[in-house]
C-alpha cells in the first residue's frame, strides 16, 4: 500500500464536520503509522469501544485507511492508518456561505485577501485530485519572504513597485494564441507577520 499523501484538502462538509471533533483530530495525528484500535486506546489512554466508534467514523468519512487485518484468537483486529499526513478544510465545504472576492470588491482589504487565498486553495484543491488520479504533479510556485518597512510610505512605494513587476512580467510572458499553451494564475499578497509588534495596525 502506498504511503499517506503529506496533505489532502478536505472539501464536502460531510469529513469536514468529521474532522473538527477534538477526539478524532488526536486519532489521527497518532495514526500516521498503522494501529490498531487496541494500540491506540492503550497510547492515548481512551476506552477501546470509543475509539472504535470514532474510527469507525473516519474510516466513512475517508479520513482513515485500512491497511490490514490481522486474526488474534477469535478476534480480527483491524489496522488502520490516515490517508494523509495533514489535513486542510477548503472553503468549498462551506458551501453558498464560503467567501468569494466578489464579496469584498475593496483589494486593499483584508477581507478580499482571505477570500482570495481561500480560492487559491479551493482551486488547488481540485487540480490536486485530479493530478492524483492521473499520477501526475502540479506544476507550482510558492514566494515568501519578510520584509520590515520602515513607514508606511516605504510600504505602500514597495507595493507599487511590486504591482508595476508583477504586470511588466505578465506582459513580457503571457501569450494569448500559444498552441499548447496553459493558463495560470498568480497571487501577491503583502499582510503583517503576526505576533510582532504593532501586527494588526494599518500602518507599521
Amino acid at each position: 500500500m502506498s504511503q499517506p499523501i503529506p496533505l489532502e484538502v478536505i472539501r464536502r462538509p460531510g469529513p469536514a464536520v468529521v474532522l473538527l471533533d477534538p477526539t478524532r483530530q488526536r486519532l489521527l495525528a497518532n495514526l500516521k503509522e498503522p494501529d490498531s484500535a487496541t494500540g491506540l486506546a492503550r497510547r492515548l489512554r481512551l476506552p477501546r469501544q470509543r475509539v472504535n466508534y470514532h474510527l469507525r467514523t473516519l474510516e466513512q468519512a475517508g479520513l482513515v485507511e485500512l491497511v490490514e487485518e490481522r486474526r488474534k484468537g477469535n478476534c480480527l483486529e483491524r489496522v488502520v492508518r490516515a490517508t494523509a499526513r495533514a489535513f486542510l478544510i477548503s472553503p468549498e465545504a462551506l458551501g453558498v456561505v464560503a467567501p468569494t472576492a466578489e464579496l469584498a470588491a475593496d483589494r486593499l482589504s483584508s477581507a478580499y485577501l482571505l477570500a482570495a487565498a481561500g480560492r487559491t486553495i479551493r482551486d488547488l484543491a481540485v487540480l490536486e485530485s485530479r493530478a492524483r488520479k492521473e499520477g501526475k504533479r502540479i506544476a507550482t510556485l510558492t514566494l515568501e519572504a519578510d520584509v520590515r518597512f520602515a513607514s508606511a510610505a516605504s510600504r505602500a512605494a514597495f507595493a507599487e513597485e511590486l504591482a508595476d513587476a508583477v504586470a511588466r512580467l505578465a506582459a513580457k510572458y503571457h501569450d494569448e494564441r500559444a498552441p499548447g499553451g496553459r493558463r495560470f494564475r498568480m497571487l501577491a499578497a503583502i499582510h503583517p507577520a503576526p505576533g510582532g509588534p504593532g501586527a494588526t495596525d494599518v500602518s507599521p
